[in-house]
C-alpha cells in the first residue's frame, strides 16, 4: 500500500504509470442546500492558508485539522492532479501561518458515506465565505469518477470551474 495522506492509501500500481507520486482524482459540486442531517456525520474544523499560488494553478498550502498540521503541494490541473502531503508539527505551522495572510479560508468538513467505499466531503465555509457549501468526492480511478452518480442534493458540478478552487476562494472570496 502507498500512503497518500493520513486518511487514504492506494494499492501499488493504482496510479497512472506516467507519475511517480500520488494522484488526486476528485470531482467537486456546488451544494445549494446542505442536507438536514449533518449532525449525524463526522465533522472537523479546518484552517487552511496558501504559501504560494502559481498562475497555472500549482499551489503550496498549509492546513490544520484535528490537532495535526500538513503542508501540501498540488500541481495544476482539474479533476486529476499530483498531490504530495507532508505532516508538519504545530510549531512549524504557527511559524508559517503568518505567511498566508490574505490567502486563507476556514471551513467545517463533514464526511458523508456515499456507498461503494466513497465519501462525500461536504465543506461548509465560514468567515468571508459563509453561506458557501461545496462537496468533493475523491476516486481511485478516472473510471470510478466517470461512473459516480451522487445524491440528489449535490448541485451543479464545478470541478473545472476555477472560481471554486480553494486557492481562488482564499484569494478572491465567493464567486458573484
Amino acid at each position: 500500500m502507498i500512503r497518500i495522506d493520513r486518511h487514504r492509501e492506494i494499492a501499488r500500481g493504482a496510479r497512472p504509470a506516467r507519475y511517480r507520486w500520488p494522484i488526486e482524482i476528485e470531482r467537486k459540486f456546488l451544494v445549494p442546500e446542505a442536507p438536514g442531517d449533518l449532525d449525524r456525520h463526522r465533522s472537523t474544523a479546518i484552517e487552511q492558508g496558501y504559501l504560494a499560488i502559481v498562475d497555472d494553478g500549482t499551489e503550496v498550502r498549509i492546513r490544520r485539522r484535528d490537532g495535526s498540521a500538513t503542508l501540501t503541494v498540488k500541481s495544476a490541473g482539474g479533476r486529476s492532479r499530483v498531490e504530495e502531503e507532508l505532516e508538519i508539527d504545530g510549531d512549524r505551522f504557527e511559524r508559517l501561518w503568518p505567511l498566508t495572510e490574505g490567502r486563507r479560508l476556514e471551513k467545517t468538513r463533514y464526511e458523508i458515506p456515499a456507498g461503494d467505499g466513497l465519501t462525500i466531503e461536504l465543506d461548509v465555509y465560514d468567515g468571508a465565505l459563509a453561506g458557501l457549501v461545496v462537496a468533493e468526492v475523491e476516486f481511485d480511478s478516472e473510471d470510478a469518477a466517470d461512473a459516480f452518480s451522487g445524491p440528489d442534493w449535490l448541485g451543479r458540478e464545478v470541478t473545472d470551474d476555477p472560481r471554486y478552487k480553494n486557492q481562488r476562494l482564499a484569494l478572491e472570496g465567493a464567486p458573484g
